[in-house]
């Protein structure tokens, strides 16, 4: 737990010239109706890249465009891989177009120097998206986009943790409406598919952990980073998404806040940790 948070690099990617091509196809979209503003994307990106680049102090790697056609969704990262320490398993998607984003995060994993481990049975779907590292132990979400199979994968490369199941309604990820918002703090949404995902996980667990409830699901999904030996900072959706959501973050006791928009990424269905890889290069603290 003494490096929880920590991190030292952060992997993101450019924005392919087919994004949002199927955003129409999403079940739910954040703003009903509204269509992607490709150019507010870019921008709410690339605050994202200096927040993390600037305040969290990491260093970003940007991956290439992918720009084969059908991956409009490829600026969602963190579906492709999971990573704790030096072991990352790269995923299986359920959408067999995005398996093709998965060689250019490899190479980035190797020259990292990180063991990399791969899904490789046929039958097996694993979103990073659904897999939820507590600093403690793993859950990973059967969904849609996962099934049991690709959570035997991740009990294979993590064998040093607790891996548990939840079952989560579709369209939903689990980490659609939850995350850490501390070492010990769970933030969670207030939907009922919220919080019957979080009952599952206090009954799975032998863990006592803090919870902050807000109202939105959608500002549930935070990022928490240590910066330094002390700082608790947590990255999290606007005021103006969210406002009162926005206001529960402000009961976290001598937290760095920082808020950064997802508008855009929402209409793809992803949340602000998708953005991004988040990487600790540095093993000894």
């Amino acid at each position: 737990m003494s490096s929880f948070g920590k991190y030292t690099h952060a992997i993101v990617r450019r924005i392919p010239a087919t994004v949002g091509q199927k955003e129409q196809e999403r079940e739910k979209e954040e703003e009903e109706g509204s269509p992607l503003d490709v150019a507010k994307l870019q921008r709410q990106l690339g605050v994202y890249a200096g927040i993390l680049r600037q305040k969290l102090g990491l260093q970003v790697i940007e991956l290439p465009v992918a720009e084969e056609p059908g991956l409009p969704h490829s600026v969602c990262v963190e579906d492709i891989v999971v990573v704790h320490g030096d072991t990352a398993l790269l995923t299986r998607p359920w959408d067999p177009s995005r398996r093709k984003e998965v060689e250019t995060v490899k190479n980035v994993l190797k020259e990292l120097k990180l063991r990399v481990f791969e899904v490789t049975d046929e039958k097996a779907t694993l979103d990073g998206s659904d897999v939820f590292f507590t600093g403690r132990e793993f859950f990973v979400g059967i969904s849609k986009w996962t099934n049991r199979k690709g959570a035997e994968y991740v009990a294979d490369a993590f064998k040093d943790f607790t891996v548990s199941i939840v079952h989560i309604p579709e369209p939903h990820h689990l980490k659609s409406f939850c995350s850490m918002g501390g070492p010990s703090t769970i933030v969670i949404g207030n939907s009922e598919a919220a919080r019957k995902t979080v009952k599952a996980m206090e009954e799975l667990t032998d863990y006592q952990y803090d919870k902050l409830s807000v109202p939105d699901d959608a500002a549930a999904n935070c990022i928490y980073a240590r910066i330094g030996n002390k700082s608790n900072t947590l990255v999290h959706r606007t005021a103006e998404e969210f406002p009162e959501s926005s206001k529960a973050f402000k009961k976290l006791p001598d937290y760095m806040l920082i808020p950064a928009s997802c508008t855009e990424v929402a209409k793809l269905g992803a949340a602000l940790s998708s953005c991004s890889i988040l990487i600790n290069k540095k093993f000894e603290y």
